[in-house]
């Protein structure tokens, strides 16, 4: 996806430390509040189209409410946009994350019984209690392998990026549901402790350092194409989300350079490297 983080989106209103740095015709201080469904959409306006996602736990920055939709940031990456007011929570200091791909939250200690509501891997609890096999959190009881600390970081994340293979693609998704190609790369970084903007083009900006062309490539790194990126997962093998399988899927570089250009969307932009 193409650059859609604004200040602000409606030109309106930002927040406060902002001000003298963003155009705006009004600052305030914003109010901390959390996602408090599985998922929302992030709008370009109240009723408007889906930019990204925000998930469960996610901390927000309350800058307006207009017509039953709030205008937030979202604190991981600075992307704005509106959400139902309904799907915000006061703020909560999260102490675990879902790893999984997804999991589920239950009334009690039991899998045998009707799920509460699903969460999506990256989603934010606050666990109250823990035994050997589930995590209390105020919403329900969590498989407990399902989830980690939230400052215990991974290592790789093209790994993490592979535990959603077989998701739907979905244009501005960040979920197990549904997920673009900057989503995947986002949720796997920050999965990692690495902070990541949440369209593509911003990535290729601020994600790691430039390659050269003739560089090799080594798992962890990222191909870019003008509004499009892929993981490097192996020796001429990459991993993404696309529009050509409508998944996350595996697929040979030299194909996927071949097939890119061959439908008119040209080279690759640029490669780079984490780390």
């Amino acid at each position: 996806m193409s650059d859609r983080r604004r200040w602000p989106c409606n030109g309106r209103v930002a927040a406060r430390r902002l001000e003298g740095q963003a155009e705006a015709l009004c600052f305030v201080a914003p109010e901390r509040r959390s996602v408090g469904v599985p998922l929302a959409d992030l709008l370009t306006g109240p009723g408007g189209r889906r930019d990204r996602q925000v998930v469960f736990g996610e901390a927000l920055d309350l800058l307006e409410v207009r017509d039953g939709f709030a205008f937030v940031e979202a604190l991981k990456d600075g992307y704005t946009g509106y959400v139902e007011e309904s799907v915000l929570a006061g703020a909560v200091e999260p102490t675990h994350v879902v790893r999984a791909p997804s999991t589920h939250v239950y009334p009690e200690r039991s899998i045998k019984v009707f799920e509460r509501h699903w969460l999506t891997l990256g989603a934010r609890v606050r666990v109250t209690a823990m035994d050997d096999s589930f995590a209390e959190t105020p919403q329900g009881f969590i498989p407990r392998p399902h989830l980690a600390p939230v400052d215990a970081f991974e290592r790789d994340p093209v790994a993490v990026a592979e535990r959603l293979l077989g998701t739907p693609y979905l244009w501005g998704g960040n979920s197990r549901m549904g997920i673009d190609c900057s989503g995947l790369v986002q949720v796997a970084c920050v999965a990692c402790g690495i902070p990541c903007p949440g369209d593509s083009d911003m990535q290729e900006r601020e994600l790691g350092t430039a390659l050269p062309a003739a560089a090799a490539l080594r798992r962890g790194d990222l191909v870019f194409w003008k509004g499009h990126v892929a993981w490097v997962a192996g020796e001429d093998r990459i991993l993404h989300a696309n529009g050509h399988d409508m998944a996350v899927a595996y697929e040979g570089l030299g194909a996927a350079i071949a097939r890119i250009e061959a439908q008119g969307e040209g080279l690759p932009t640029g490669r780079r490297r984490l780390g």
